[in-house]
């Protein structure tokens, strides 16, 4: 039985007076979810694109992948597209192509997934930490300058769980210093900026689309650029396929090693992600808007309510939030009497939705960036081919250490189904409206929140 919300802000329904799950009363979820949280959207379309690859033995063949580069490339907006085994791949190719190698340093959120950043290992680089934006939790353009040393070869952005970063200051601050932006568009795939897609402003874009993602090809990334020798390079490190015949090259530097992987990669796309990809693709924008619609009606129904702010942009800013991968919300405990998140998705969590409390763990914490030797070359890798120690203590990106205890999951919805959506948000309300009660028992926050690998997709 659907449970219509309050439509005023700052009042209280009945339905929200009501005693909570925890504490013996009725769950705030009841309806059967159908296939509210059913993704990916697999059809026969995608099915008979993965047979045909594999009856015409074509898997290790490039012929699709290369149309469906040719379709994301105009799709995104790039010159150039150019298909990896995964997202991870993508971004390694990334800083590749930005001529990052040995010494050099990236500069990189410390909220975000691994896949971010260690890549610059491999390349005998590292990587320097900024703090985030307590709004976006993107990388804050303000943390970002005083970073920047003759040795900072590009600056990484994430659009973090779908929220576009502030890419207008990264911009300008990257033009006045010389320095690359590397996109990493793994959680925000078709988002818009200031009505430009993420992934088409900086240099180059790396880009997942595991089945996880929004924007899915099975076990898959994508590379995208309009800098034909950032697109080169990436084509030499990992694509030795794609630079046999020197005719074909502009950049000087290739033209006499063709034929060979410069990295020892082999990184192309598998053909049958590729056939998937092309059909997602071709039905991602009306998802997309199916997902958009859903996530920003249960957003709107929690407009008003104490201890939760929506994570997204603003009405007016011509900008969204993609797909809205891996939804979460921003939590205020100041306005529910100090109540912790860990109390606050205990209650959620009871009422029929297992909601967690945190994002991803801030990695300049963690022992690879600190005291690991991943090559036993004598000193930690972070510092290994570095002239000074960079390493980042505990207390050095404050709003960083200290997001976890103000964010939390939230259902990421991919089909708008009204009266299954408001259910939902009666969880968060039902909460937040007795928070009193929940600070009876409140066991406080653990020492850490969150995790260094995958969320919840539901």
């Amino acid at each position: 039985m659907a449970v219509t919300p309050i439509a005023k802000a700052g009042s209280i329904s009945a339905a929200e007076k009501s005693p909570l799950a925890l504490f013996g009363g009725s769950k705030a979820i009841a309806t059967d979810e159908g296939d509210t949280f059913t993704w990916p959207i697999v059809t026969k379309e995608d099915e008979a694109a993965v047979l045909d690859v594999l009856r015409r033995g074509a898997m290790s063949g490039s012929d699709v992948t290369r149309q469906f580069e040719k379709e994301f490339a105009a799709w995104q907006g790039a010159a150039f597209a150019l298909a990896h085994s995964t997202g991870t791949a993508a971004i390694e190719a990334a800083m590749f192509g930005c001529k990052v190698g040995m010494g050099d340093e990236i500069i990189c959120p410390s909220v975000t997934y691994w896949a971010a950043c260690l890549q610059v290992y491999s390349l005998r680089g590292t990587v320097v930490f900024a703090d985030v934006d307590p709004d976006t939790l993107c990388i804050d353009p303000k943390d970002i300058e005083h970073r920047i040393t003759p040795r900072t070869k590009a600056i990484m952005v994430v659009h973090y769980l779908g929220h576009p970063a502030d890419m207008d200051a990264i911009m300008a601050i990257a033009r006045r210093r010389g320095v690359k932006v590397i996109e990493d568009v793994s959680h925000a795939q078709g988002g818009l900026y200031k009505g430009r897609k993420v992934g088409s402003i900086g240099d180059v874009s790396g880009i997942s689309l595991m089945s996880a993602k929004s924007l899915v090809a099975g076990e898959a990334g994508m590379l995208t650029t309009n800098d034909r020798e950032i697109y080169e390079r990436a084509c030499g490190w990992g694509h030795y396929e794609r630079f046999l015949m020197p005719q074909d090259l502009e950049t000087p530097y290739l033209k006499e090693k063709t034929g060979l992987p410069l990295g020892g990669h082999k990184y192309r796309m598998h053909q049958m992600s590729a056939a998937v990809g092309r059909v997602q693709l071709k039905h991602y924008d009306a998802r997309c808007e199916e997902i958009r619609k859903a996530m920003n009606y249960f957003w709107d129904l929690l407009e008003g309510v104490p201890g939760l702010r929506a994570h997204r942009p603003p009405a007016d800013s011509n900008s969204n939030m993609g797909g809205w991968y891996a939804a979460h919300g921003h939590y205020r405990p100041e306005e529910l009497g100090g109540l912790s998140v860990t109390r606050f998705t205990q209650a959620v969590t009871a009422e029929g939705f297992r909601s967690r409390p945190g994002v991803n763990m801030p990695l300049h914490l963690h022992p690879l960036f600190n005291s690991i030797d991943v090559y036993e070359e004598g000193k930690p890798t972070r510092i290994a081919h570095s002239d000074r120690d960079l390493r980042q203590p505990r207390g050095s990106l404050p709003v960083t250490e200290g997001i976890a205890a103000r964010t939390l999951s939230v259902p990421w919805f991919k089909q708008y189904r009204p009266e299954i959506i408001e259910e939902y948000a009666l969880a968060f309300r039902k909460a937040a409206a007795s928070y009193r009660e929940l600070l009876k028992e409140d066991p406080g926050n653990p020492e850490t929140l969150g995790g260094w690998h995958f969320f919840a997709h539901r």
